[in-house]
């Protein structure tokens, strides 16, 4: 069986869903997913990709984790493996994410194994692309202003705007990671999608729409999308992937919003600097996305 270490944010949930996913169909195994470091994790709003998606996800009991992982899935266990100095443990069950860059040993992964990472690049499911996105269908229809968002994004050069800072500035430990994008990507991105898109309209999506609203200028016409609050946050991703084109920040949940629009001929602007502690961000991106 293949298993993924779950955690974090929804955008996060889907990496994590997909390359276990992806995973299971090469090696003809069944998949489940392990939610036990949810266990008072209040940062975002849980597990939510059988609430949010059209699937039902297999979520890993006790017993089964024991079973494949025997006595690594003890939690001080799971913590020491986890650390260079005993990568001996780990056996071959548990694979670590060595880097946060593409791994081109994922490939050659046969037998049963515990995935314990992010997996944040396309190239670790782009051989089920289709696949994926039938996973990732959203499970409800948007209705009320959701609904009528949805028409007028279709109806113009939408472009949706995601503007990230909430955790980014407030937790600590996500501060020491990712990098807070400047007012300055933000303004040659809305120069550069003037300048190739007819009379835009940009959908601005934000966790600190105060903010935004102070101090964001845009020369465009704009929409605040700012009504999806708490569990429903995540219909901000679904009407984010109706857009026609993207300005996304160093966020999964607006990577996602821009991958799940499956046209190809899609604009998604993303910024030059992703982390600030070293992580490599080069395979982040599909090649066709641009960095301004």
């Amino acid at each position: 069986m293949v298993i993924s270490w779950v955690q974090g944010g929804i955008g996060n949930q889907m990496f994590q869903y997909a390359a276990g996913r992806a995973l299971s169909i090469a090696t003809k195994q069944p998949f489940f997913v392990d939610l036990q470091d949810f266990k008072g994790y209040t940062l975002h709003h849980g597990f939510q990709l059988n609430k949010v998606f059209d699937l039902q996800v297999e979520v890993a009991d006790e017993q089964l984790l024991g079973a494949e992982l025997g006595f690594r899935n003890l939690h001080l266990i799971r913590q020491l493996i986890k650390r260079p100095l005993f990568k001996l443990m780990r056996g071959g069950q548990f694979i670590l994410e060595p880097h946060f860059q593409y791994w081109p040993q994922f490939e050659n992964l046969t037998s049963g194994c515990y995935l314990h990472g992010y997996w944040q690049s396309e190239k670790y499911f782009q051989s089920i692309e289709n696949t994926i996105r039938t996973d990732f269908r959203f499970h409800y229809a948007l209705d009320g202003k959701n609904e009528l968002l949805a028409r007028e994004m279709k109806a113009t050069p939408s472009v949706s705007v995601h503007i990230r800072r909430g955790d980014y500035l407030s937790d600590a430990k996500t501060a020491q990671i990712m990098h807070v994008c400047e007012l300055d990507y933000y303004h040659r991105a809305f120069e550069y999608m003037g300048k190739l898109l007819i009379n835009p309209v940009f959908y601005i999506f934000s966790d600190d729409m105060v903010w935004v609203k102070e101090w964001l200028s845009i020369p465009h016409q704009i929409r605040y999308v700012e009504h999806n609050l708490g569990q429903e946050s995540y219909r901000d991703m679904q009407l984010m992937s109706l857009c026609k084109n993207h300005i996304i920040a160093n966020s999964s949940f607006s990577w996602w919003g821009a991958w799940l629009n499956a046209n190809p001929g899609k604009l998604v602007i993303a910024p030059q600097k992703w982390f600030t502690n070293g992580n490599s961000d080069k395979d982040l991106l599909p090649d066709k996305w641009v960095r301004l």
